[in-house]
């Protein structure tokens, strides 16, 4: 966390760069932010806490609108809102401040007024056509019920969540595929196409959902189904170094680490045993190798490598490659893990 402090730097104008990505509100810097807010919740570091604040006031507490011009996305871009869960962590920090949510809770409500084309094919972003998509949006609307009380938002999620998941999900690999377009694909050793990231992102995203939802909900059946399966699938996957790669069914050919994914899937073991949904016997040492791995990714300066760029696919990782994506995983994981072993 102090190592990213230190080096954070974002991009102001469109050229020559692409906000999408590399923007104070771009889904990237998101994923960093609800991973610091979550240390900093847990070890009460000021000097975190006053960071993100910054940044949440230089942002006004806005979502991005880089896609509202462009029909197939317009409004309703998952990526865009994962600042949301930025915001809505923030706003129950500072509860007496309803400005720092206002603006994703108005961004919601015009979805859900005007509810976006249903089709789910790749080129259709108003929907949750990638897997990424269910880490960067669903835990908005979930958590939107958690801080206002009004159901309507959950209600919404869970239906747009569940035609993902029918979509996405092989029940025959217990995996999700990243979008359509890798349905028909192979991997050189003949075996599907699986993202290790893309994978990590639903199994994090599902403990985000998991995290906002009462004990009696009667959402909450599925999502742990969802998880516990989904989780006992990728520790399977784990490398006897305690990592996960960027192909999961074809590590060959991506023999690198991979820390965004091992990060993700981490978090979401750690938290499914916290839960009692996973034997703390069998999966507790998957977690202890797979943060051994991940500290080791950790140079002595404090920075992150062995991470993939921005991607759809199994790319490959060195260990100079870091992201802010990586390193808001890595303190999601360690968040959780310091729940599991006090």
């Amino acid at each position: 966390a102090d190592w990213q402090m230190r080096h954070f730097k974002y991009r102001k104008e469109a050229s020559p760069g692409y906000l999408h990505d590399y923007g104070i509100d771009a889904w990237t810097n998101a994923v960093l932010y609800i991973g610091m807010e979550k240390w900093a919740n847990l070890s009460g570091d000021s000097a975190c806490y006053q960071w993100l604040y910054n940044i949440g006031m230089e942002s006004k507490w806005k979502l991005a609108e880089n896609f509202i011009q462009i029909p197939s996305y317009g409004i309703y871009h998952a990526d865009e809102l994962c600042m949301g869960q930025f915001y809505l962590a923030m706003a129950e920090d500072f509860p007496n401040q309803p400005e720092i949510y206002k603006n994703t809770q108005t961004r919601i409500e015009s979805i859900l007024s005007n509810p976006p084309h249903p089709e789910i094919h790749v080129n259709n972003k108003q929907v949750w056509s990638w897997c990424d998509a269910l880490f960067m949006a669903p835990p908005v609307y979930s958590r939107l019920t958690q801080l206002t009380g009004d159901e309507k938002y959950l209600r919404f999620m869970d239906q747009q969540f569940r035609a993902s998941y029918q979509h996405l999900y092989d029940p025959e690999e217990h995996l999700f595929f990243r979008d359509s377009s890798f349905f028909d694909q192979r991997e050189a050793n003949g075996k599907k196409i699986f993202w290790g990231r893309g994978n990590g992102w639903v199994a994090a995203g599902v403990v985000n959902i998991l995290k906002t939802l009462p004990e009696n909900s009667p959402y909450r059946p599925f999502y742990e189904n969802l998880l516990k399966e989904l989780v006992i699938r990728l520790a399977s996957l784990q490398d006897p170094s305690g990592f996960w790669h960027a192909s999961l069914l074809d590590p060959d050919s991506y023999p690198s680490p991979e820390t965004s994914a091992s990060a993700l899937i981490t978090y979401a073991i750690a938290y499914g045993i916290n839960q009692n949904l996973l034997d703390k016997k069998e999966f507790e040492p998957v977690v202890k190798k797979s943060w051994k791995a991940l500290s080791s990714a950790v140079d002595s300066e404090g920075k992150l490598g062995w991470v993939q760029a921005i991607g759809a696919n199994p790319k490959k990782a060195t260990a100079d490659m870091t992201a802010v994506y990586g390193i808001g995983a890595f303190l999601m994981a360690g968040s959780e893990i310091c729940f599991l072993i006090n």
